[in-house]
This record gives C-alpha cells, structure tokens and sequence, in this order.
C-alpha cells in the first residue's frame, strides 16, 4: 500500500464483521490543504509508528483520525499525530477505520485494534480520536463492556479486552445526539470508564462546543476521571497546526504524564 509512510497491518485476518470486501483505500489529497484524506475504507489497517528504543515507554496509542464518518482526515489527524506520539516515547498506530456511513463497522474495528495492540505487550493502550474520531474514541471508552462484534475464540487477540486505560477526545462531535443536546444514549459513562483528556471550543457550535459540556456532567456525575479544557475560541479541524492546534498537545502531554 503505497500510500501510507509505514507498512499498514490489516486488523482482521480472514473475513470482516458486517461481510466488507477487501478493497484497497481510496484516497486522495484534500484540495483545502489537509494533506492526504481516505474516502473509502472497507479493509482498515494500522499504521505504526515506533519511537526510539531509548526513548520507549512500553505505551500504546491508536490515532482516530476524523471526518464526520465519511472520511479519514489521514494526514492531519492522523500520521502527524501519530508522529508526535512517538517523539514522546509512545507506540502510536493510526487506524483507517471503515468509512463512509459505518459506525458499527468502525466501532468493530477499534474494538479488534486495542485489542491488537494489547497484544503486542504494550503496558497501557490508549485511544485519542479528532471530531468523529474522538466520537469513535469515546465509544471506545464507554462501550467497551459490549462486544460490538462476536469474538472468535480460536483467535487469542480475540480473548484480550478492548477497555482503552485512557481516552483524549480533540474537538469531539457526536456526543450530544440524546434529546435537547443531552448525552448520546449508546454513551454508557460509569465509575469504570477510562480517564478523559477533553479539549474543546465554546464556538465550535456544530460539533465540541455542545459535546464537550455533555460528557464533562456525564463524567462527573458517574465519578470517573475527566480533565476538560474548553476555550471560548478556536473552531474546528485544526489538529495541530494552527491557533488551538497549537494549544492542546501542551496540555495533553502535562496529562499523560501524570497518568499512572
């Protein structure tokens, strides 16, 4: 797969949940400026990117790039995200999760990737998803009590747990679908979901503004460990180039370090 800068692993070894056929990715470079987008995924795969051995932590990361569940910002959220996890010790894997119009299929597929991932030792395996892909990421971390797929228990990574240790959700949408603007009911927050790193914008209307308040309550009302920063300003879809872009990598490492 020429397109990706590593050698990609597909996540399932023989047939896909829901019946995918095992097509190529179909992608191309985003006229705005975005870098490499995948517009169609129906094979998903990891793309690892390993840090020095020296520097290694023995942690795991899994990039969710976004795209409101229609594409993959690949580039952007996803290998320049992947590659300043590993500056700081971390194995990071970007997963081109199947898209368009697939959440259970996505789900599915970061569900088998942690447990992929934990597979290979890592001490903790964290998730960390961009707009829909901090949406996937969240589900992640709040449904992980409920196999989104039957587990084949002839296949060891199948037998392994796909609780994420910890979740940072970037300009997460999604997470405000319940009435009013109330929690996404599929959203099953309790004592035991993974700790949080939340960053949103008051005006991103559309998207982290409405979420980022709704799984702060839900978070705090079910006494599991959330760390939110919320600015008035800052929009949308900067991953970290640009203005909040800028901001959140800061904080999000202070966080990480202090995870135990």
């Amino acid at each position: 797969m020429a397109q990706y800068l590593n050698k990609a692993v597909e996540i399932w070894p023989k047939e896909i949940p829901g019946g995918s056929e095992k097509k190529d990715v179909n992608w191309q470079n985003h006229e705005g400026g975005d870098g490499r987008c995948f517009y169609e995924v129906s094979n998903p795969t990891l793309e690892a990117f390993v840090p020095d051995s020296a520097k290694s932590n023995g942690k795991a990361i899994i990039v969710c790039p976004g795209g409101g569940y229609q594409m993959l910002a690949y580039e952007k959220e996803g290998q320049e995200v992947a590659q300043w996890l590993s500056s700081l010790g971390y194995n990071a894997y970007v997963l081109a999760y199947r898209v368009p119009k697939n959440r259970l299929g996505a789900l599915q597929d970061i569900q088998r990737s942690i447990r992929l991932v934990r597979s290979k030792g890592a001490l903790q395996v964290g998730v960390i998803g961009f707009s829909a892909g901090a949406s996937l990421s969240c589900r992640a971390c709040t449904r992980w009590s409920e196999p989104s797929y039957k587990a084949n228990p002839k296949d060891k990574v199948d037998t392994l747990s796909c609780r994420p240790d910890f979740g940072i959700l970037i300009y997460p949408a999604y997470l405000d679908e319940g009435e009013n603007h109330t929690l996404t009911p599929e959203l099953t927050v309790t004592k035991d979901t993974p700790p949080l790193f939340v960053f949103g914008t008051e005006d991103d209307v559309r998207y982290s503004g409405p979420s980022t308040p709704v799984i702060l309550e839900a978070m705090q009302k079910a006494g599991a460990p959330i760390e939110v920063h919320y600015l008035t300003k800052g929009g949308h879809g900067y991953g970290m180039r640009r203005g909040a872009g800028l901001i959140w990598p800061t904080s999000a490492k202070e966080w990480l370090n202090a995870l135990k």
